[in-house]
């Protein structure tokens, strides 16, 4: 076993709502089965600001953080390789994916759909326990437990690495869409939403040889983000009521709509407008929802029934969508979109809280925590 590594952890533990303390703890040795990572970097991604917010989970005390990548420090006795069977030394940089427990029964039942399993896991929603530090990002370490997804990455820089977590995202979004048969390199595709997972929804389809894409949003920063990810034209909600942005939409497809749209917001007005933006005999995946912020109300008529919309919703994704994911943070910078352009704010652990802050201020895109940040 490996131990070159510090005997103190220090880790952002989240104990009240909007209230985020440093706390140190014992750096465990890793068990035969488990890996101590030594963290680089983590996004902080709309569930977390969820969670610091109001707890809604009910985690309080947890350590944050699941778009997390670092450096392994220690390897347990059986640990020799990754899950595609890449072999695993100290020193390689890694990323982890989804827990799913080997005794779950739906996922015994139905092996590609884990994601939809109710015992699903992610490092960062797991709470702190007298017994168990360190399960989130959020921290200088991480303790990878027996069974879990790991991913070795080396070599690639830590803003892509950062990024691979929400690009899994729109993968399987990308993945759920496909199933419908109606995207395809003619399309004209909505992104409605351009926080980090719209504007990574945009670089996804593009990079998948879709270059018709409207890109809707509100915030000008990143309607210009979103033309860098390779949308092709962009609506900015405030200039334009309802009824203008369904004929922008439409002017741009003969009359008709889009002939798929992705739903990329957490609004349930945006749930039901996007909708409206779809042509007769077209498409539309719901990404957005990945907390219950409230239903919408759309016309079942006019809707659903008279355009019959093929709808498809996506949760999370799969263990066996994060090598996708990989491939396509890889495949943008070569075809030079700057994906990595999305990582626009760099905090310290120490500055955690205000890194929260700045996230609900939406004063940048993608805010990522860096532990051994140089105090500037």
């Amino acid at each position: 076993m490996n131990t070159t590594h510090s005997h103190i952890a220090s880790a952002g533990l989240l104990v009240a709502p909007g209230k985020i303390e440093i706390r140190e703890f014992d750096l465990p040795e890793p068990g035969h089965d488990e890996i101590l990572l030594a963290v680089e970097g983590c996004g902080i991604c709309g569930t977390d600001i969820h969670e610091y917010q109001r707890d809604p989970f009910g985690l309080i005390p947890v350590v944050l953080g699941h778009e997390g990548t670092g450096t392994i420090v220690a390897l347990g006795r059986n640990v020799t390789r990754d899950t595609q069977g890449e072999p695993l030394q100290v020193g390689d940089q890694v990323v982890t994916s989804v827990l799913v427990p080997p005794d779950c029964p739906f996922t015994a039942d139905f092996p590609e759909r884990s994601n939809l399993s109710d015992a699903l896991g992610v490092y960062g929603l797991i709470p702190d326990s007298a017994d168990r530090h360190l399960n989130g990002y959020f921290a200088t370490h991480l303790v990878i437990r027996e069974g879990s997804t790991v991913f070795k990455v080396t070599g690639m820089s830590l803003k892509q690495r950062v990024l691979i977590e929400p690009m899994a995202v729109t993968v399987h979004a990308l993945e759920r869409a496909k199933t419908t048969g109606l995207l395809n390199f003619d399309s004209t595709v909505v992104v409605q939403g351009c926080g980090p997972i719209g504007l990574m929804m945009v670089a996804s389809l593009f990079a998948f040889g879709i270059e018709k894409i409207i890109a809707i949003d509100g915030v000008p920063k990143r309607l210009e983000a979103a033309r860098r990810m390779g949308a092709s034209s962009t609506i900015d909600i405030t200039a334009a009521d309802a009824d203008a942005r369904i004929a922008a939409v439409r002017a741009q497809t003969k009359g008709r709509g889009a002939d798929f749209a992705f739903q990329c917001t957490g609004s349930p007005e945006a749930a039901a407008a996007v909708w409206k933006y779809v042509r007769r005999g077209g498409g539309l995946c719901e990404v957005g929802f990945f907390m219950d912020n409230g239903e919408c109300t759309i016309n079942p008529h006019e809707d659903l029934c008279k355009k019959e919309i093929t709808a498809v919703g996506s949760w999370v994704y799969t263990p066996g969508e994060y090598p996708m994911a990989i491939a396509m943070i890889r495949h943008p910078v070569r075809i030079g979109i700057p994906i990595e352009s999305l990582v626009t704010h760099v905090f310290r652990l120490a500055d955690i809280n205000l890194a929260m802050e700045t996230n609900i201020a939406m004063e940048g895109l993608k805010i990522a925590i860096v532990p051994e940040l140089p105090v500037s």
